[in-house]
């Protein structure tokens, strides 16, 4: 390992991933789907269902969570939140966890960074209309961290995508009961 892999890397050198989705719903009831523990069912990729939530929505809060997969595979993370703008802004630091609240590493990549810090926007470009803007970086990453994140930004892209997907989805339900809640 070179000295610049071991040494964190300063945010400011940091190439961040964002990726920005409108929903055709208020933004109280898309802040709603982010901060309110009974509607994150949304919450992950697609194929997972929450399986455990707890939520403490507040700077220095926690959201601890469990998203099963289709075959019954348990994967743990946490947020903790540093700020609350409601309906506006959400800031906290996610990472993969353990069942206790610990932090853990990425389950598929040893190199993956333990902490990211994210930023949501949440902004109303018309009337009934809300704009996402999911803004991820690593916190205190190493240089292979950091490499390893910028490496996974079209995979990150997919990958919220598909969230974004199921949260399309849940926000349509919930306007519109009789609509089917699709895990």
């Amino acid at each position: 390992m070179t000295e610049t892999e071991e040494q964190p890397t300063k945010v400011s050198e940091q190439r961040p991933f964002v990726i920005t989705r409108v929903f055709d719903a208020p933004r109280e009831l898309v802040w709603k789907a982010w901060t309110e523990r009974e509607h994150m069912k949304w919450w992950g990729p697609k194929g997972v269902t929450i399986h455990h939530a707890q939520l403490e929505l507040r700077p220095g809060g926690t959201f601890h969570y469990c998203m099963r997969t289709a075959d019954g595979h348990d994967m743990w993370g946490k947020w903790v939140i540093r700020e609350v703008v409601e309906p506006e802004r959400l800031v906290f630091v996610n990472s993969f966890s353990d069942e206790k609240g610990g932090l853990t590493r990425h389950p598929m990549s040893t190199t993956w960074p333990l902490e990211m810090l994210s930023t949501v926007v949440f902004s109303e470009p018309s009337a009934g209309k809300t704009a996402v803007t999911l803004k991820w970086l690593p916190l205190h990453a190493t240089g292979q961290e950091r490499e390893t994140f910028d490496a996974a930004h079209e995979g990150m892209t997919a990958g919220w995508t598909g969230s974004f997907e199921r949260l399309d989805e849940y926000l349509v339900r919930v306007q519109d009961p009789k609509q089917p809640w699709k895990s």
